[in-house]
């Protein structure tokens, strides 16, 4: 883990300062929660997982246009990303009824929606980031207009094109979660993709069976968790066929030494 400056800690990553200005080191941990934290444990190696997915998706997402903090992958739990102003928006893209839109809607879960839906919550913990409506977000300047243009825009995009990158592999994307963030260049900002992409803010399901292979195994106590993240990132072809056991025993003699 770097020694550097830590910036922040959060559920699921930490962040220090980075080696140049305008640059921060995001590093990938091993914690899980769900209901806001209510819940609380550990998926052996899905730092490890997660930084791969992570970097792969962005990279992949980039050469189609798409633009993003992400610079380069640093080692096994950590990124090099630019410096941004988090857009306090998360933005829901679901392609498929589950979780808490079944429950508020009374749709059976699997229910394929008529067209990909947009949901927007606010970030913030202490109230369970809510559900907004766009007229939230302009009403208390969390975003402009314009801005909210450019990320449902990217969302749509982003969807379409993991939507067919997991298809390739037999997955099926259910839903997602993205953040974004304001890339400062003097005093005019752009808006770019931010956070990561990986299993932990997916709901992936496999097409035959409907098995998941994403954190509802954690939040439902469905058990498999590792598993399941090793599966996608196997299908996805991020690590030599049968090496992701030997790639997470290195990732642990490395914690144990404190490196």
């Amino acid at each position: 883990m770097s020694r550097r400056r830590q910036i922040y800690e959060g559920k699921a990553k930490i962040l220090y300062e980075g080696p140049e200005p305008g640059t921060i080191i995001q590093y990938f941990k091993d914690d899980a929660t769900a209901f806001n934290a209510e819940k609380k444990g550990t998926i052996n190696g899905k730092g490890v997982i997660n930084n791969r997915i992570s970097e792969h998706i962005f990279t992949l997402l980039g050469h189609i246009g798409i633009p993003s903090h992400f610079i380069r992958r640093l080692n096994m739990r950590e990124q090099l990303v630019k410096q941004v102003e988090i857009v306090p928006i998360e933005v829901i893209v679901r392609n498929v009824a589950a979780g808490s839109l079944s429950k508020r809607l009374g749709i059976e879960e699997g229910t394929p929606l008529p067209h990909t839906l947009l949901e927007y919550c606010y970030k913030d913990d202490a109230l369970g980031d809510p559900l907004v409506a766009e007229e939230h977000i302009a009403c208390f300047g969390w975003a402009t207009q314009e801005e909210m243009q450019d990320i449902s825009a990217m969302a749509i995009r982003i969807n379409d094109f993991m939507a067919g990158m997991f298809a390739g592999i037999g997955i099926k994307l259910v839903d997602f979660k993205l953040e974004f963030g304001r890339l400062f260049d003097g005093d005019f900002s752009r808006i770019i993709l931010a956070d990561e992409i990986s299993p932990d803010g997916c709901r992936l399901w496999d097409i035959e069976t409907n098995e998941k292979l994403d954190k509802d195994r954690f939040r439902r106590d469905l058990g498999g968790e590792a598993e399941a993240y090793q599966e996608v990132a196997r299908r996805m072809g991020l690590f030599p066929e049968d090496g992701i056991s030997e790639v997470l025993d290195l990732d642990s003699e490395r914690k144990k030494r404190g490196k």
